[in-house]
C-alpha cells in the first residue's frame, strides 16, 4: 500500500506562512480522498482539510480562508499551503487516507510563536 510522509513544518512566528507537503510512495491517482490532520497539545487528532480526486475540497472553520489544500496526482504529492497562522495552529499535522483501514504518516510538527 502507499505510504506517506510529511514534511515543512517548522517554527514560524504569528500571521506567517508555512507550505507543507505529503510525499506518497506511490500512485494517489486512485486514492478517493486523502485529508489534513492535526493534533495539538493535550488534544485529539483532528481533520481540518480535505481534498478528493476530483479537486473538491472542504475545510474546518478554523482554517477556511487561511489554509489551502491541494494535491497533484502525477506527481504524487498533497500540499497544504497555510497563511496568517496563529498559535492555536501548533500541533503535529498528519496526512492521511483510508483505503480498507487508516494510512498515517509520521507526522510534522508546526509551532506558532506569538
Amino acid at each position: 500500500q502507499v505510504q506517506l510522509v510529511e514534511s515543512g513544518g517548522g517554527l514560524v512566528q504569528a500571521g506567517g506562512s508555512l507550505r507543507l507537503s505529503c510525499t506518497a510512495s506511490g500512485s494517489i491517482s486512485t486514492i478517493k480522498s486523502m485529508g489534513w490532520y492535526r493534533q495539538a497539545p493535550g488534544k485529539q487528532r483532528e481533520l481540518f482539510a480535505g481534498i478528493t480526486n476530483e479537486g473538491y475540497t472542504n475545510y474546518a472553520d478554523s482554517v477556511r480562508g487561511r489554509f489551502t489544500v491541494s494535491r497533484d496526482n502525477s506527481k504524487n504529492m498533497m500540499y497544504l499551503q497555510m497563511n496568517s497562522l496563529n498559535v492555536d495552529d501548533t500541533g503535529v499535522y498528519y496526512c492521511h487516507y483510508w483505503k480498507d483501514r487508516d494510512y498515517w504518516g509520521p507526522g510534522t510538527q508546526v509551532t506558532v510563536s506569538s
